[in-house]
């Protein structure tokens, strides 16, 4: 079974920067890459940023573009969430979730196992 485990969530004001890191224990037979969600109150669960272990092709959202990046470290099993000009509409709980599925992909449904998250809060 996988494990994942966010770290690095806190609250800081607009404009800062954090880095999330996500590690993984254990292993699956389709363990392609990572993908970043978060989920603010009342509002759906949305992909963020997306990497694929195998040559680290990389997904963002629009929301997220040039102030985001995400990256990994194959040897530790561990992806990490750049954060940089953070905004208050940043604020949400931001999970790391394991893709099972071979292409990159924003459905939750290609994603299989998911870490308890870990909050960001943004005050302006």
């Amino acid at each position: 079974q996988v494990q994942l485990v966010e770290s690095g969530g806190r609250l800081v004001q607009a404009g800062a920067s954090l880095r999330l890191s996500c590690a993984t224990s254990g292993r699956t037979l389709s363990d392609y890459g990572r993908g970043w969600f978060r989920q603010a109150p009342g509002q759906e669960r949305d992909l963020v940023a997306g990497i694929s272990w195998h040559g680290g092709e990389t997904y963002y959202a629009d929301s997220v573009k040039g102030r985001f990046t995400i990256s990994r470290d194959n040897a530790q099993n561990t992806v990490y969430l750049q954060m940089n000009n953070l905004k208050p509409e940043d604020t949400a709980v931001y999970y790391c979730a394991s893709r099972q599925r071979f292409p990159m992909s924003q459905s939750a449904v290609a994603y299989a196992y998911w870490g308890q998250g870990t909050q960001v809060t943004v005050s302006s």
